[in-house]
């Protein structure tokens, strides 16, 4: 079997369902053109330039706490007591893990709502010629009018009823994914809840915003405790949602906000974790796992902007933090100078090829914190990680099967789980975050 095709992620059984619609989607032009659809009977089910843009599933138990949850395919739990919630994800992650270790009970939120400190918002012009904005309906391009999210910052979600109020006073168009033509592409707002800073980034087409001043002027009396407006310019014809292009055209052009004890420079495109709560329970248990020592040196793959190492740094001797976006390591430098941290080295580079290079030049690390994306880390990886040899390895996972994938990996590698918790960072989602601590045995070695 091709190696590579053997390590892609694998299914598993036991996953969370998701509810996914059914019936049919809406069929959409664009973000702004609607065409008609039938039902699977032939019959009409919506007119043209309706708003509604996605069918629900015949037998979803809907909670009647949100007009848009038929169609938004967000919150897959909503309609569930909060400790249904928790049950469901405990007993996924039980089916995953329990061949490896006896998982701990999962650990919810207080305040399970509004819990988000990011606000995405796409925009598209709705019926009458509105403009509105919200999410995406699950796995499509069209949007469905989130104004009311209870997942979403209450603040952020005001801000972005302004700007799309001053939108449509200032005349900017949203962009038309058929036509290419139009302005307004995305909303993203960034709050931090400890700071109180806010970060308004506008993802246009174009860097000029005409009226530019006038805009700022208004939103900032709407809006006082604003502390930065970015111009993000995305003018390709793509999915992502941030161009590479920031033109701060009022304050900083990031915010500041305070972590673990920390504080924390934020930009238009830095990974920060989205529910700072969760966020610090998640942290102070990976490294309570990882029982640093003074004379460690500890490597934080895919570091961001530097939240877990630097958390870290100050109970060991050496901290080296990875990450590929390049504004992100930027910010992680920062972060580190601000908090007076001088034992930090943080290197733009992608985290396999990294740590592949250094177990090559035979340097040895005693702790690796890794937080992959969802889709898991890679074979050159974990390959490279085991011939580092660290006696501990600390796996922070948002994706529950991509991890078991790793596990299965790291385990047949020397590797062996000690612990496994469960952090609810998501309420009302089907997704559940994972900490894992695993110890380097008498035997740790690379199988061929």
């Amino acid at each position: 079997m091709n190696k590579d095709n053997r390590f892609k992620p694998k299914k598993t059984s036991g996953y969370i369902p998701e509810q996914k619609p059914k019936a049919n989607y809406y069929k959409a032009a664009g973000n702004n053109k609607y065409k008609p659809v039938t039902d699977r009977n032939g019959k009409a089910v919506r007119h043209e330039n309706e708003a509604v843009t996605a069918a629900a599933p015949p037998k979803k138990k809907l909670s009647g706490k949100c007009r848009a949850e038929k169609f938004c395919g967000g919150c897959n739990y909503l309609a569930l007591k909060y400790e249904e919630q928790l049950k469901l994800k405990q007993e996924y992650i039980d089916g995953l893990f329990s061949e490896y270790v006896k998982v701990k009970p999962i650990i919810g939120m207080q305040d399970p709502l509004h819990y988000r400190n990011k606000v995405h918002h796409a925009f598209a012009m709705g019926k009458g010629g509105e403009i509105i904005s919200g999410s995406y309906a699950a796995d499509t391009h069209w949007v469905v009018s989130t104004d009311d999210c209870l997942l979403e910052d209450r603040k952020s979600q005001d801000i972005i009823e302004t700007v799309r109020k001053l939108a449509k006073s200032f005349k900017y168009k949203p962009y038309n994914e058929d036509t290419g033509y139009g302005l307004l592409r995305h909303v993203l707002i960034r709050r931090g809840f400890e700071s109180g800073e806010i970060l308004v980034v506008l993802v246009l087409t174009s860097p000029i915003l005409p009226g530019k001043k006038n805009f700022v002027k208004a939103l900032r009396e709407k809006h006082p405790d604003i502390t930065s407006i970015v111009i993000n310019v995305n003018d390709q014809d793509t999915s992502m949602v941030l161009g590479e292009r920031n033109i701060p055209i009022f304050g900083p052009g990031f915010i500041r906000d305070k972590l673990c004890g920390l504080s924390y420079r934020i930009s238009p495109s830095s990974f920060y974790q989205i529910n700072p709560v969760q966020t610090e329970v998640l942290y102070n248990t990976a490294i309570q796992y990882a029982d640093l020592k003074h004379h460690d040196v500890i490597i934080d793959a895919y570091c961001g902007i530097g939240t877990i190492g630097l958390t870290a740094a100050g109970k060991v001797s050496k901290l080296i933090g990875i990450e590929l976006n390049k504004d992100a390591v930027r910010d992680a430098r920062i972060n580190a100078s601000d908090n007076h941290i001088s034992n930090a080295e943080f290197v733009n580079a992608d985290a396999s090829e990294y740590i592949s290079e250094m177990a090559d030049e035979g340097m040895q690390a005693d702790v690796i914190f890794m937080d992959p994306p969802r889709s898991g880390s890679t074979e050159v990886f974990m390959s490279s990680a085991v011939k580092l040899a660290p006696r501990t390895i600390v796996y922070i996972s948002c994706g529950p099967e991509s991890l078991k994938r790793d596990l299965e990996y790291l385990t047949k590698h020397g590797y062996k789980v000690q612990k496994l918790q469960p952090v609810d960072m998501f309420p009302q989602t089907v997704h559940v975050e994972t900490v894992v601590l695993l110890s380097k045995t008498e035997k740790s070695h690379i199988m061929p």
